[in-house]
């Protein structure tokens, strides 16, 4: 019998930190880490969505790894939301999971934010016949894409930002 796969991903593209450990496929544990603080601005900070970020991220996948009952030893890859996103919070994500990634001398894994979308409600569904027409709604991102297999669904059609300038 072989050795189960266990991956660590790691999202911080806007004001909330989250480590999921998903192995052979099945997602063993998600945390999310909230930042409230942006509630008395009426929006995200991103400077303060970066510091958050730096506070949050090690308690998040140290919690992401004990509800998982994986140990940091046990990590075969880690995934990292790299674009697209608030660069300060992008590169809290991404320097974090760079310098994991390195030390357990294990392979990185860039996301697409985006295609993440699309593609995460496939985790414990079946996929869909390819190629097929997906609308991804998330903030200033939202976009039409072309699904034409599972490794590429880049085929953009329209963005909302691009279709119809404010």
């Amino acid at each position: 019998m072989s050795q189960p796969s266990n991956i660590l991903a790691i999202e911080s593209s806007c004001d909330e930190t989250s480590a999921a450990v998903v192995q052979d496929g099945k997602v063993l544990s998600n945390v999310i880490a909230t930042q409230k603080v942006h509630e008395a601005f009426g929006g995200v900070v991103p400077e303060m969505a970066s510091r958050a970020h730096m506070q949050n991220i090690v308690p998040v996948v140290d919690v992401a790894l004990k509800n998982a009952g994986v140990d940091k030893k046990d990590i075969h890859a880690v995934a990292f939301t790299q674009a697209p996103g608030l660069i300060g919070s992008l590169l809290v994500g991404t320097c974090f999971a760079k310098s994991l990634a390195q030390a357990l001398g294990v392979p990185l894994i860039s996301v697409h934010h985006m295609q993440a979308h699309v593609l995460a409600h496939f985790i414990e569904e079946p996929l869909p016949k390819f190629p097929f027409l997906c609308l991804t709604v998330s903030g200033g991102h939202s976009q039409v894409t072309q699904s034409v297999r599972i490794d590429d669904a880049k085929r953009q059609l329209a963005t909302a930002l691009e279709a119809w300038p404010v």
